[in-house]
């Protein structure tokens, strides 16, 4: 069992970003899917449309969760930078689920909710293994020095 700790903590920092992406990614999942299933049921908009705001929505959401919680220790390159790029990825992203769902609903002719949904899932998969690669790669960098745990103590300056 001592093989145990050493893997561990080589992989220890990969496995806590890995549980908080995923911990973004299911509330994330659950934005996508409802505000899908009201976009297209609850107010009769095309599939495809219905993906398009429900990403949007959703990764906003993703967005906010994975800066300020999952890739908060990693260096800051600067709000507009890191927002338009992450931005860019989810729409790289989202051709995934416009992709399957097209593909289910033009070609395969299943336009029932449920095959649409199962769609919707497959492309959401699919698209958070290119996410969570590019985000690492891209989007939220290692920092350069690294980031202290606490605040340094303050000096404390006595002129006499």
């Amino acid at each position: 069992m001592d093989f145990i700790r050493p893997l561990y903590q080589r992989f220890s920092a990969l496995l806590h970003e890995l549980t908080k992406f995923g911990a973004i990614g299911a509330l994330a999942f659950v934005v996508d899917t409802g505000m899908y299933n009201v976009f297209l049921l609850g107010l009769d908009m095309g599939p495809l449309t219905s993906k398009v705001l429900a990403t949007i929505i959703a990764a906003t959401f993703a967005y906010l969760g994975n800066r300020f919680w999952t890739f908060r220790h990693r260096e800051q390159s600067g709000l507009g930078r890191e927002y338009f790029l992450f931005f860019l990825l989810n729409g790289i992203a989202l051709l995934f689920g416009l992709l399957v769902i097209g593909f289910t609903k033009y070609t395969l002719h299943l336009d029932d909710p449920l095959s649409l949904n199962i769609a919707n899932i497959v492309g959401v998969g699919l698209g958070t293994l290119f996410r969570f690669w590019s985000y690492k790669k891209w989007v939220f960098l290692e920092a350069t020095t690294p980031i202290p745990a606490e605040l340094p103590e303050a000096e404390i300056r006595q002129d006499r």
